[in-house]
């Protein structure tokens, strides 16, 4: 990893002075080297990259943690084909290309499966790699873990399929209205008494039915 690429610009500028001292500069790379190298190590974010041919090159403590995979197991490895699933494969692969030709990509959900075997989400800004010549060197994928909220949002939605199908298919009649008085809900049981279908009735006020409709629901609902 050429950590001399992370120099600040103020260093950069003092390194191309004629008359910089080029012991000086070993030093200074050295010190900046081993400072951005504890940086990323130590960052409470998963930070991980891959050169030109798609290898692993870069993997931080927090990548390892919530992978399972240390760093001498990960480095040199192909980052698609070893640590994602076949379906993840192609379209992590078309992100890792876009940022080799400089096009970088925010905010992509990427699904892993750790060591251990188990589900992961990792919210993925990939970013360009370049060296100190602005040549394309790889790309870095700066993370964050997001699978609670992943797995929580699914089961939401899961939920709410499972509410509607329920409504749906129900035995009783279930309507709804919204706060305008307008039908939102009509399940096939309500149809089923009053003769209405589903998209004759959705977005018009529930005053439309007669009384005697009415009183048809409120026996059924009484059972």
């Amino acid at each position: 990893v050429d950590f001399i690429a992370l120099l600040p610009v103020p260093y950069k500028s003092l390194i191309q002075h004629p008359d910089f001292n080029a012991i000086g500069l070993v030093d200074l790379t050295m010190f900046e080297e081993k400072k951005s190298r504890k940086l990323v190590d130590s960052a409470n974010t998963p930070i991980f990259g891959v050169d030109v041919n798609g290898n692993v090159n870069e993997w931080n403590y927090k990548t390892s943690e919530i992978t399972g995979y240390t760093r001498e197991e990960a480095f040199n490895k192909p980052f698609v084909k070893t640590f994602l699933e076949p379906d993840e494969q192609e379209s992590m692969q078309e992100v890792l290309i876009l940022a080799l030709k400089g096009i970088e990509t925010s905010n992509y959900e990427l699904e892993i499966y750790t060591k251990n075997h188990e589900q992961r989400f990792l919210l993925v800004n990939a970013t360009t790699w370049r060296d100190t010549d602005n040549n394309i060197v790889g790309v870095v994928g700066v993370a964050q873990d997001v699978t609670e909220s992943v797995k929580n949002d699914r089961a939401l939605a899961a939920s709410a399929r499972d509410l509607k199908l329920l409504v749906t298919t129900a035995n009783t009649p279930i309507f709804g209205v919204d706060t305008n008085g307008d039908v939102n809900i009509w399940n096939k049981k309500t149809a089923e008494i009053t003769g209405y279908r589903k998209e004759e009735v959705l977005g018009k006020s529930i005053s439309f039915l007669s009384d005697d409709i009415k009183g048809l629901i409120d026996r059924a609902l009484e059972g």
